[in-house]
């Protein structure tokens, strides 16, 4: 085997074209492996562990490009580079086919569509507070899907924003739904008369695409960004969002979505629920469930509770009737996870999961701990849960690869599968591992084949469990609808067929996974 590199200096590349470089360079015959990646120090963290790190990378900034091959020999070698450099050349010189006249700036844009009323602002986050408070001052709306925006860039933005009567989503906002066009990472889901206002991307998706399911639908769903419920920020927008839900004729029942919000922001929510005559269903994921009561909402103590309790209202429906359906639920889980529990071996203790949603393996966290005691994690609802290493797992763990440590200069694994699947398989080989627990998330933006990258690497894991004479349980929770671009259905299909266990939410999948161990 012959394991060289490239840097080539101040080569700036975004990182889906660098995932798709790639990706078509692991694809040769003659590569055993290959890394097209910015030279972040997150990166190389990433090189390092993956063992394509070459010394001559340590010193390389954000702004250079690393290019890491191990292929059968010299002459594999030389003909990836070849390659990567045609490939390259052709992402740098890529124009759409397309007649259609693309402007390049807020100015451009606006001439030809003078009518826009909103702007979604993805461009690196030193340059993004930027463009987003030129849209402002343009009077439109704006969503920020960029993140590392610094956070009195946000709290300015967002003070602006409430002066002049304009929502900013973001930064780090993932997903709303806005007079029933989805953007960024959003779902297709039916259109109704229930109202999201979420600090949480992922969250957001699980709450409506159950909503949806469940034969209701969606008015409004307004996502803010996760730092908006902080002390610093002051949940301004998650409250301007919910005034917006409360004034708006379309919306008759309001779902709330996020962390527990800092104390004072809480109060301020607490204070406006004063003014809703509308049912309020809050989910804020680890908050004490009487203390949302108290203020006015409905409580929910998983992200799926939420979006049934929502569409119960909307159907004239009690919420016994969603307890109970609940309820049932959980003793077929215990009797599915007994079985599940006879065919693994004395060895097998531990479950890992590994997760792509933020919010989902927060709902895990909390789901696992009452089930399972401790569990460890490289974003953790407790200070004493935390990683020492986040590529090391400890005991129970899951880890969020969406987290920045793992998303600095790479695709979000909505997008990009590579490392999560890697991951895949190296716990197959721990003889202590019993379940993994994986999500999936579909909809716009996300990956147009996630079961294709996905049952690969379920098969091989199970497989590879096998021949060390172990039985290896995977659970996997689909968070999406049958609408998508994806569609649900043939993803859970292709996904059964692969040897998972597929629930129908995240909640339902880590009760599952926790009652196997």
């Amino acid at each position: 085997m012959v394991f060289k590199g490239i840097l080539k200096q101040g080569e700036y590349f975004d990182s889906v074209s660098l995932m798709i470089v790639a990706r078509q360079l692991t694809e040769m015959e003659v590569v055993l492996d290959a890394a097209v990646v910015m030279g972040t120090s997150e990166n190389k963290a990433i090189l390092q562990n993956s063992g394509m790190l070459l010394p001559e990378f340590e010193a390389a900034g954000d702004t250079d490009l690393l290019i890491s091959v191990k292929a059968q020999d010299e002459s594999g070698v030389e003909q990836a580079f070849q390659q990567v450099d045609k490939l390259l050349d052709t992402v740098r010189h890529h124009v759409e086919d397309t007649e259609e006249f693309l402007p390049k700036s807020l100015d451009g844009a606006l001439k030809i569509m003078p009518a826009a009323n909103i702007a979604l602002i993805s461009v690196p986050g030193k340059y993004a507070a930027k463009e987003a408070m030129k849209a402002l001052e343009q009077g439109l709306h704006v969503m920020v899907f960029s993140d590392h925006v610094p956070i009195e860039k946000e709290v300015e933005l967002k003070q602006y924003a409430r002066e002049h009567r304009l929502l900013v989503m973001g930064p780090d906002c993932g997903t709303a739904i806005i007079n029933g066009v989805p953007l960024a990472f959003a779902n297709v889901v039916k259109r109704g008369n229930i109202g999201i206002v979420a600090a949480s991307g992922t969250g957001l998706q699980e709450v409506s695409c159950v909503i949806s399911r469940q034969g209701a639908g969606i008015s409004q769903a307004i996502g803010t960004g996760g730092r908006d419920v902080s002390q610093q920020v002051g949940g301004v927008m998650f409250l301007e969002g919910l005034k917006a839900l409360k004034d708006d004729p379309l919306t008759q029942i309001i779902v709330l979505v996020s962390k527990p919000p800092h104390q004072d922001v809480f109060q301020k929510i607490a204070t406006e629920l004063k003014t809703i005559a509308k049912p309020v269903v809050a989910c804020l994921i680890g908050e004490d469930l009487e203390l949302i009561k108290a203020s006015g909402a409905i409580p929910a103590r998983t992200l799926e509770e939420a979006g049934m309790l929502a569409a119960a209202l909307s159907q004239g429906k009690t919420q016994e009737d969603v307890k109970m359906m609940l309820e049932q639920r959980t003793q077929e889980l215990k009797a599915l996870a007994a079985q599940e529990a006879e065919k693994r071996q004395e060895t097998q203790k531990y479950l890992s999961g590994l997760f792509s949603g933020g919010t989902l393996c927060d709902e895990a966290q909390l789901i696992l701990r009452d089930i399972l005691g401790k569990v460890y994690s490289n974003t953790p609802i407790s200070p004493d849960c935390k990683l020492e290493d986040s590529w090391k797992n400890r005991e129970h763990t899951v880890i969020d690869f969406g987290d920045d440590e793992f998303t600095v200069g790479r695709p979000h694994p909505m997008i990009d599968y590579s490392l999560r699947n890697g991951r895949i398989l190296e716990e197959a080989q721990d003889p202590e591992v019993a379940v993994l627990l994986l999500d999936v998330v579909l909809g716009y933006g996300a990956h147009p084949h996630p079961e294709e990258e996905l049952a690969p690497f379920i098969r091989e894991a199970k497989a590879a469990a096998e021949e060390a004479g172990r039985y290896l349980s995977v659970v996997c929770s689909v968070t999406g609808t049958d609408a998508d671009p994806q569609d649900k259905t043939r993803v859970e299909q292709t996904l059964t067929a692969a040897g998972a266990l597929v629930m129908p939410s995240n909640a339902a999948a880590c009760e599952l996974a926790g009652y196997i161990c």
